[in-house]
């Protein structure tokens, strides 16, 4: 039996500032009704229902009027539930699919006309679509404007993101990566990983999400990340948005209020200005809102 990952906190507060118009949350699940939605076989965990109708209470509360849904690990290659969920959140939303190379062009094109903008891989998990696929579907999703979107579920220590690095840069598409690369603050700005993610942004097709901090710093705002940050609003603004990660699932500590993660961003971007790029600009240039 799997574990039941702990559910976000139901109470969302307003945020400590005023959000601008077009504020976009860019990483974000939905999950249920369970009697609808079969998860995946190879899930590593089970999480409660996080129903869209919540997430659009939740964005609402935050002031936030955009977000883009990404495919999640618990339902494996099957994207209905989130494809469902683009015209059940009550605001403009796109969609990062999981896909297989030999997707029809049919497909992609039905999946293009519904707001999905790019393909997700995840290293780490079984359940994902091989990597060895990427290049190949990456050539057949150039064409749409598409993305591919990368998550290094963890590093174990090595620098899986700086392993891939010259394949990515030979991809005919942009490259997203998930959760600041899930480096480690404590790993200091030198490690491997951290220095693979800055040669990407500096080549000019990578993007960063900045989000994903509760799952490796202590509590909000996550200030051992500032430096990180700080390293790529002086390389590239253009190239960040920033991602709630609601509703948090798989995590194991004490759960911040998803408000938190908005406000860490007073203290990350301190700037009015790069603020708002994070929020408006970018996202509305990656995903075409």
């Amino acid at each position: 039996m799997l574990d039941l990952c702990q559910p976000p906190l139901s109470f969302i507060r307003k945020p400590a500032f005023a959000l601008p118009a077009g504020a976009t949350d860019c990483h974000v699940h939905v999950y249920g009704p369970n009697a609808n939605y079969a998860v995946a076989p190879t899930r590593a965990f089970d999480a409660p229902e996080a129903l869209p109708a919540t997430l659009a209470s939740v964005l609402d509360a935050m002031g936030v009027e955009r977000v883009v849904l990404v495919q999640p690990s618990g339902y494996g290659l099957d994207n209905l539930r989130h494809l469902d969920a683009i015209k059940e959140v009550g605001r403009p939303a796109r969609m990062i699919a999981s896909l297989r190379a030999d997707t029809p062009d049919s497909t992609l094109k039905e999946m293009n006309e519904l707001g999905v903008r790019g393909v997700r891989y995840t290293i780490g998990h079984a359940g994902a679509a091989p990597l060895s696929e990427m290049p190949s579907l990456a050539r057949r999703i150039a064409d749409f404007g598409w993305h591919i979107q990368l998550h290094v579920m963890s590093d174990g220590g090595g620098s899986p993101l700086t392993e891939m690095e010259q394949v990515l840069l030979e991809l005919p598409t942009d490259v997203v990566i998930d959760h600041l690369g899930s480096l480690r603050p404590e790993r200091g700005l030198s490690q491997p990983g951290f220095e693979t993610l800055m040669r990407l942004v500096d080549a000019g097709k990578c993007w960063v999400k900045l989000s994903g901090a509760y799952r490796v710093s202590a509590t909000p705002p996550y200030v051992d990340m500032v430096p990180f940050v700080a390293q790529l609003l002086s390389m590239r603004a253009d190239r960040l948005v920033w991602a709630s990660d609601w509703p948090h699932v798989a995590f194991k500590g004490i759960m911040p209020n998803t408000t938190d993660l908005l406000d860490q961003l007073l203290t990350w971007i301190p700037d009015e200005a790069q603020r708002n790029t994070v929020l408006v600009d970018n996202p509305a240039k990656l995903y075409g809102f």
